[in-house]
């Protein structure tokens, strides 16, 4: 069974991250190739993938940005091996890229979605402007794989997992989902809806590319955005909500009439929420708040006026 390497990216400086992965191309037999799926980055970032190409690195190219799920269903649809596994343009390898890549294989017999694990360093940014993001990232999403397994569709991440092939070609990424977030989150509902295990390893990532503040604010509001979008199209909402904590969480506060006052909340107090969250002080309590309460916003205006409101 030979495994094909994924990585979509825009803008993004891949050049280390794909020399190191070379080193283990030829010295695992399994590992066949590896493909850049270039979604309409600049001029001079394209050449800095094109000069990445060899024998076993094939770069494609979108002419123009089409998404993060349409970027990664046109991969899929160029890559040769029987397993998929992709990764963000933004990680780096805790270790050398032989003993990751020899870390998948005991498991490809018996499983057909495994997730290796997504990884922060220990230690603070030195840029207090990227807090938030390291903040969130150890709190939310470093989980070691005891932790994913309790809840295995739910803890499902395009950051860093490998995909049968034949899986991946009945079950693609959404290409409707235009801007960020969610599009995993809406793969993962697909994958238990139609009775495919997800099996959970620690073989992670670490995540290097680290929003500012103020970036990692606006990506959250397009990935809450998404969601919403997400929960009016899904057909079962019990079962997508199961796969999402926010959203669980909302049903219960639905449930007893406490959707509209957090919406009030949010609107009124939002600025100053986001001047704190973009500080030296910051509080994952009240990042947590913010999202929920943006989230009733969002529910609130699509509900009385079946339109997504613009925040």
């Amino acid at each position: 069974m030979n495994i094909s390497l994924l990585i979509p990216v825009f803008d993004y400086d891949i050049i280390a991250l794909v020399h190191i992965m070379k080193n283990a191309v030829g010295k695992v037999p399994e590992f066949y190739e590896i493909i850049i799926g270039d979604d309409g980055s600049s001029p001079e970032f394209h050449e800095k993938y094109l000069s990445l190409e060899t024998t076993n690195v094939k770069v494609i190219s979108s002419g123009k940005n089409i998404g993060r799920a349409a970027i990664r269903n046109k991969l899929a649809l160029e890559a040769k091996g029987d397993f998929l596994l992709f990764i963000d343009a933004d990680v780096m390898l805790p270790g050398t890229a032989e003993a990751y890549i020899l870390k998948w294989l005991p498991y490809m017999s018996s499983s057909r979605v495994i997730c290796g694990g997504t990884l922060y360093h220990e230690s603070a940014p030195g840029d207090p402007d990227k807090l938030l993001r390291w903040k969130y990232g150890r709190w939310r999403e470093q989980k070691n794989a005891t932790e994913r397994k309790k809840h295995p569709h739910a803890g499902f991440s395009t950051f860093n997992v490998m995909i049968e092939r034949s899986v991946f070609s009945k079950i693609r990424f959404d290409e409707e989902l235009k801007q960020y977030g969610h599009e995993d989150t809406l793969l993962g509902y697909q994958l238990k809806k139609a009775g495919i295990n997800i099996l959970h390893i620690d073989n992670g990532l670490l995540h290097e590319g680290l929003e500012s503040n103020r970036d990692f604010l606006n990506k959250t509001k397009l990935g809450i955005e998404n969601l919403s979008m997400l929960y009016d199209k899904v057909t079962d909402k019990k079962s997508f909500s199961d796969t999402v904590t926010l959203l669980r969480i909302y049903n219960r506060l639905r449930f007893f009439g406490l959707t509209r006052i957090l919406a009030a909340i949010f609107i009124r107090y939002r600025d100053r929420m986001e001047i704190r969250l973009d500080s030296s002080n910051i509080s994952l309590l009240l990042f947590g708040f913010y999202k929920m309460s943006m989230f009733c916003t969002y529910r609130e205006i699509h509900i009385r006026k079946n339109i997504l409101p613009v925040l």
